[in-house]
């Protein structure tokens, strides 16, 4: 039996947020105690004063590169990084290696998480055979076989009546389709945000209306179908003012944004910095503060990392030619926590993002929420805690990441997965083998 005492228990899922104590056993949520610590306790006590805990963190989109794509990361270190990052579940994409568009890989990914993870694993399988957009996988076989939802991610799903097919065949099982909004046609050759930093440097550009309609199309689809659909990375103003009306308009949408969308503008490109290419690409200001005011209002349901580790030398090269994408797993909630300055955001709706809300969306049983009988994961935050992220800290095997050499506040400082400590830097509590 496990006793955290004296933190700020913040569970947005139950409304609590106040100071207590969580007792777990089990593997599992057993109770919360307010007011004074129960006498004669037996078990482990873990001292949580001054800080927050939390429901584990889940972040709906990762790549863990594994099957395929070893060297850029794996299961081991992916989830490792995780933990560290204050993260209890993730959900993977489906490029890897093969394609996860089979009920073989998905066990796979779940069989070798189960083995070698330090966080839970649940897949996230393909839309279309091979990532191809040609012809739809069988949804209720890769279901069956453990995966949450489905997302050609990294690629979009191009022709409107495949779409509309994977919507209605995924509606009575109630999965969400995770949708990568953007039309290739409009983004072609582009390696940038179209503007003045572009031409600037003199890297084609990617205009936000490539992202824009794709995800106009999508919400008009889910308007046809009735179902679910999740928009992953929004980067725009355009993007954000449509999904806001898509929920006016009480349609079954979700989005998601990413903490370098609301922490960073184009300009990070200036010395042609390959670390801070991505896709979509990093927007101007006016899109940073639209995403913003998408977070505070409600209409961005959560903030995913979309983390996307690569070796240095697809980064270290000509910044057209670099591969896009950064890791996020560590630096996700800091730079979230960012959100807490002049009072933007309350504890509890970054506490909602990054948790309560993901697990939501997923359908994720017994996660996001610190309510009696769910699992026992935890994350114990020091809001204050002053840190620097640099590649000494980074448990990933991909060190690519434009917030390197950041001052960050705020971390996690315990990571308990089903009650078992998976990340500890509380002197006195080691991390499980």
């Amino acid at each position: 039996m496990l006793l955290i005492k004296g933190g700020r228990v913040i569970d947005p899922a139950s409304r609590r947020d106040g100071i207590g104590h969580l007792v777990i056993d089990g593997g599992k949520i057993l109770d919360f105690l307010p007011g004074d610590p129960p006498k004669g306790f037996q078990g482990t006590v873990i001292h949580a004063e001054g800080k927050w805990v939390t429901p584990g963190l889940v972040d709906m989109h990762v790549h863990l590169r594994e099957p395929g794509f070893e060297w850029k990361e794996d299961i081991r270190s992916g989830t490792a990084a995780a933990a560290a990052g204050g993260f209890t579940s993730v959900a993977c994409m489906a490029n890897t290696k093969p394609v996860n568009d089979n009920p073989e890989v998905t066990r796979f990914i779940l069989e070798k998480a189960a083995r070698e993870g330090s966080v839970s694993v649940f897949p996230v399988a393909a839309v279309t055979l091979g990532l191809e957009g040609k012809e739809m996988t069988d949804f209720s076989e890769i279901a069956e076989a453990g995966a949450v939802a489905f997302s050609d991610d990294g690629k979009p799903v191009d022709d409107p009546l495949l779409m509309r097919r994977a919507m209605e065949y995924a509606k009575p099982f109630g999965y969400p389709i995770l949708v990568h909004p953007e039309d290739h046609r409009l983004a072609d050759g582009g390696a940038a945000n179209e503007g003045w930093t572009a031409q600037k440097l003199g890297i084609p550009g990617i205009p936000s209306a490539a992202e824009e309609v794709a995800i106009a199309r999508d919400i008009l689809l889910a308007r046809q179908t009735g179902g679910r659909v999740h928009l992953q990375h929004i980067s725009t103003r355009m993007g954000v003012d449509l999904l806001r009306m898509a929920k006016r308009a009480g349609l079954a949408v979700t989005g998601e944004t990413a903490p370098q969308y609301f922490t960073l503008t184009d300009g990070a490109l200036e010395g042609y910095d390959t670390n801070a290419k991505m896709n979509p690409p990093l927007r101007g200001e006016d899109d940073r503060m639209a995403v913003l005011e998408g977070i505070l209002d409600g209409t961005i349901d959560a903030v995913a990392c979309d983390h996307a580790p690569h070796e240095e030398y697809v980064k270290r090269c000509e910044f057209i030619a670099a591969a896009n994408g950064i890791i996020g797993l560590q630096s996700s909630l800091p730079l979230t926590l960012v959100l807490l300055a002049g009072g933007k955001v309350s504890p509890s709706r970054v506490v909602e993002l990054l948790s309560a809300t993901p697990a939501r969306i997923l359908s994720l049983r017994g996660k996001g929420t610190l309510e009696k009988g769910a699992d026992a994961d935890v994350t114990v935050i020091d809001p204050d805690l002053e840190w620097a992220f640099d590649r000494d800290t980074i448990l990933s095997r991909s060190k690519n990441s434009p917030f390197l050499g950041w001052k960050m506040r705020g971390r996690a400082v315990l990571t308990l997965h089903g009650g078992r400590v998976r990340h500890s830097t509380i002197p006195g509590v080691a991390a499980d083998a």
